[in-house]
């Protein structure tokens, strides 16, 4: 039940019949039923329980204040350790005979089972991964934690973070143990990298406590901002910025400082090699991250051809647009003057900025109004709207969304990166905005998150094509009921489903086909209208992270076809909002699974 990105796909071949208490001849009974099911959601919840207690960061997460100045265990014993927790659990699950749970448990049995297998047969991939990296590496994730999710609403709470700086020098030297034993094992990122990460990383030293800079480091301004909104006196407030300046210069400066000498070594010996085939077995490494992270069986030669039919077919829908707005001139040239015209741009100033997030907020709210037409069931968590911080905007990817608290402490944020207004036109606002938020990834995650009806650990669990295939198909549905009335927006919507069906070939390209970084980053430029800072940006994304940007389309894809079916097999009985229900209420599957929930659902509406 750990919190893993990639999740094999799980295949139900059972189905129970309800039976009476009076019990046939290999019949068992609803009480019996009741008692064993009733018994492995108790171990379901221990063991999620198991996984918080051994996890700092998730508590907080969470919305907890347990461990509230610790870290997790960054070194690489761990694995050893939750590859003996995985093995425990799966001797246990084996151990229950599935005919006697209900079609619930059953289901949750399944996907803990399936999970379990996963972790134990990816132990001999644990080294391949780069923990420092320009997306999600633990230099930027960790300091971006201590801002968004570490609230200080107390002196303990102000200690606690104080304490979680001093922490950072240990997580700091484990990560760099990592990063050594990865190069062992023939590991290591390319050259374009480590540039990346490296200012990333001079960026948390930047500034007051660790110059004479008259700005404050990013870190201590967090802490002071959060401490000075505490009711308390002018001296304790003094004691505490005291204590956390001195955890910063004499724990979180050389935690740093190690880091930066290690990666500018290392950067020596980096090559400019894109793809995972430079690895040890990495074909079988890549073939392996595009089944957990598809939940299909597709091989990555028909995921290229797909991208590569998408493509085409998206390019036909876009030169209809074209004839619509009355623009005369090929293709190419309708890209360029969507990328150049100053129209389709907010200026690259604060007021610029602030106009983009006010836009962006109004999307959100019209939609909130729309939602009763698409679904039955909301979110309690409410949405905000936020500006990536400037330590990690230049780093980081375009939009992001990040989950609310289970407990409610915090809602749901999408994220916008404004470093760049070039590479956010305002052609593709309302695609990002539903994607991002809502009805894309705020409504999935939120009401996953708030079941009542499955174990927390389903509540968290994560398949890449499920969740990603939900935001992108919720980029396509507002269309349906009115949304995207100027030509020019709906020219952006088709344009990140163009950017998501490129992932799939360059991808592929580049871990199966041994595509070079420019090579992706010329194909982007070529079949799409983006920024070529936004190519730059997603290549080097598809480098760091094999295989995940193919879960998008493949996703979407997957839903719409299982909603055209249920439509011609269920004619005028189709309830879209019943169709989104069985999509949303079981939190997130395997795309197999899914296929079976609506085929289930399809049934009991023909009987």
């Amino acid at each position: 039940m750990k919190f893993k990105k990639y999740i094999l796909p799980v295949i139900l071949g059972i189905t129970i019949v309800s039976c009476g208490d009076e019990k046939k001849d290999g019949e068992i009974s609803s009480s019996e039923i009741q008692k064993v099911s009733a018994e492995l959601n108790e171990f379901f919840e221990k063991e999620f329980q198991k996984e918080i207690e051994e996890s700092p960061i998730m508590q907080t997460r969470m919305g907890m204040k347990t461990d509230y100045g610790k870290w997790d265990d960054f070194s690489s014993e761990q694995y050893a350790k939750d590859l003996e927790q995985a093995k425990r659990r799966l001797d246990h699950l084996k151990s229950i005979d599935v005919e006697t749970l209900n079609d619930e448990t059953r289901l949750s049995y399944e996907l803990a089972r399936r999970q379990a297998e996963n972790e134990i047969d990816d132990y001999k991939y644990r080294f391949y991964n780069y923990p420092v990296e320009q997306m999600h590496g633990w230099h930027a994730e960790l300091p971006a934690f201590l801002i968004n999710m570490h609230r200080i609403d107390s002196v303990p709470d102000a200690k606690a973070y104080i304490s979680r700086l001093v922490g950072l020098e240990k997580v700091m030297n484990d990560i760099i143990e990592q990063l050594k034993l990865r190069e062992q094992n023939g590991i290591v990122p390319p050259k374009f990298v480590f540039d990346r990460t490296l200012d990333a990383s001079r960026n948390i030293i930047k500034g007051k406590p660790f110059t004479k800079a008259s700005e404050a480091s990013t870190l201590m301004e967090d802490f002071s901002a959060k401490v000075d909104k505490l009711e308390i006196t002018e001296d304790q407030k003094t004691g505490l910025l005291n204590e956390a300046e001195m955890a910063l210069v004499d724990h979180v400066q050389p935690a740093y400082k190690n880091l930066i000498e290690f990666l500018e070594n290392q950067q020596k010996r980096a090559t400019d090699e894109a793809g995972v085939w430079k690895f040890p077995k990495g074909g079988e490494f890549y073939d392996n991250a595009l089944k957990r992270v598809t939940t299909t069986d597709l091989t990555a030669e028909e995921i290229h051809e797909i991208g590569l039919s998408e493509v085409a077919r998206i390019h036909g829908e876009m030169e209809k647009i074209m004839e619509q707005v009355g623009y005369e001139g090929s293709l190419d040239e309708f890209f360029d003057f969507m990328e150049s015209d100053e129209q389709f741009y907010y200026e690259n100033t604060e007021e610029g900025k602030a106009a983009y997030l006010k836009k962006a907020k109004d999307l959100i709210n019209t939609m909130k109004a729309k939602l009763p037409e698409l679904f039955n069931t909301m979110p309690e968590a409410d949405i905000v709207v936020k500006a990536v911080e400037p330590f990690r905007e230049k780093s980081a990817g375009k939009a992001f969304y990040q989950q609310p608290a289970i407990d409610g402490s915090r809602p749901g944020t999408y994220y916008a990166n404004l470093y760049d207004m070039d590479a956010m036109p305002k052609y593709e606002m309302e695609a990002l905005a539903y994607h991002e938020g809502i009805p894309g990834h705020h409504m999935q995650i939120a009401i996953a998150q708030e079941l009542d009806s499955i174990p927390k650990f389903r509540k968290f669990s994560f398949f890449t094509a499920y969740v990603e295939g939900w935001g992108l198909y919720s980029e396509y549905i507002p269309k349906e009921i009115g949304f995207y009335e100027d030509p020019y927006s709906d020219f952006g919507r088709l344009a990140m489903e163009l950017w998501r069906s490129c992932r799939l070939v360059v991808d592929t390209g580049i871990h199966a086909k041994k595509w070079t970084r420019q090579e992706g980053i010329d194909y982007y430029k070529q079949n799409t209208p983006a920024a070529e800072s936004a190519c730059v940006k997603m290549v080097e994304r598809h480098i760091v992270m094999p295989g995940q940007a193919t879960a998008y389309k493949i996703g979407m894809n997957k839903i719409l076809d299982l909603r055209e079916k249920a439509k011609e097999k269920l004619g005028a009985k189709f309830d879209i909002r019943q169709f989104h229900d069985v999509v949303l209420t079981d939190g997130a599957l395997p795309l197999n699974i899914l296929e079976s929930r609506v085929d289930s659902w399809v049934k009991s509406k023909n009987r």
